[in-house]
């Protein structure tokens, strides 16, 4: 009975020791990492995606008010004074062309752009802005040939004055006008204050600039004809599809 009594003992203590669960051991701040597992990878944990571009009011503003900085002064022969004044661009009257431009555009599909301009002095383009429609470029013509053309240059090799683009407004000097640009896959759209000026589908078309010196604005770029003008509020956003459906012609 004895030894049979001792053997139950034995067990039962054998027991309890399997069921007693050691307490996790505290991390030792000194303690080196260990070491990867053969073959593991070790990577740098990737960035969040960026989220997807929305149609909103989120203007970024291109130029400072105070400065040139980021742009250049391009190098049209007979240009005028540029100068910053009063938070504006003033571009003096030249033979022919003043302007400004930058070297890289900050897009180049899905986006719009927009700034005030005016006219102080002169007869002809206080704004003819370039910009691209992917990878080429074109220019919007605001008071040109006499005054008050406005259009596309180019668009399948024709000038403002000559494609379907083509528009006439009157233009007072020494008045601000609010334009603005809208570039999609599809379309061209234009409003000059509330007043959609110009509405292009663009499929099947050859979009491209009049050639001569206005193609040193490109990619991005701001010039006046003869004209002395203020440009200021220069700002570009993202957008998500066209203001209004392409024609389906």
């Amino acid at each position: 009975m004895k030894t049979i009594h001792r053997a139950l003992i034995f067990t039962f203590a054998s027991l309890a020791a399997c069921l007693i669960v050691p307490a996790p051991r505290a991390a030792d701040p000194q303690a080196k990492p260990a070491a990867p597992k053969s073959g593991a990878k070790c990577e740098p944990a990737k960035p969040a995606a960026k989220a997807a571009a929305k149609d909103g009011d989120e203007w970024e503003s291109v130029f400072d008010g105070k400065s040139l900085d980021g742009w250049q002064k391009t190098d049209f022969i007979g240009k005028g004074k540029i100068e910053v004044k009063d938070g504006a661009i003033c571009l003096g009257v030249g033979n022919d062309l003043t302007g400004v431009h930058k070297a890289e555009p900050p897009y180049r599909m899905d986006y719009e752009v927009a700034l005030d301009a005016m006219r102080a002095k002169g007869g002809d383009f206080f704004c003819g802005m370039t910009f691209p429609v992917g990878a080429n470029c074109c220019t919007l013509i605001v008071g040109g040939w006499g005054g008050s053309l406005v259009g596309i240059s180019s668009l399948d090799g024709m000038d403002a004055s000559e494609n379907e683009s083509s528009a006439s407004k009157n233009f007072e000097n020494n008045h601000w006008y609010h334009i603005r640009a809208r570039v999609t896959p599809h379309k061209i759209e234009c409003w000059i204050d509330a007043e959609k000026v110009i509405d292009v589908t663009t499929t099947g078309k050859r979009i491209g600039m009049r050639f001569g010196e206005i193609e040193s604005s490109a990619p991005f770029g701001i010039a006046s004809y003869n004209t002395a003008a203020v440009l200021k509020n220069i700002r570009v956003k993202p957008v998500d599809g066209p203001d209004t459906p392409p024609r389906k012609d």
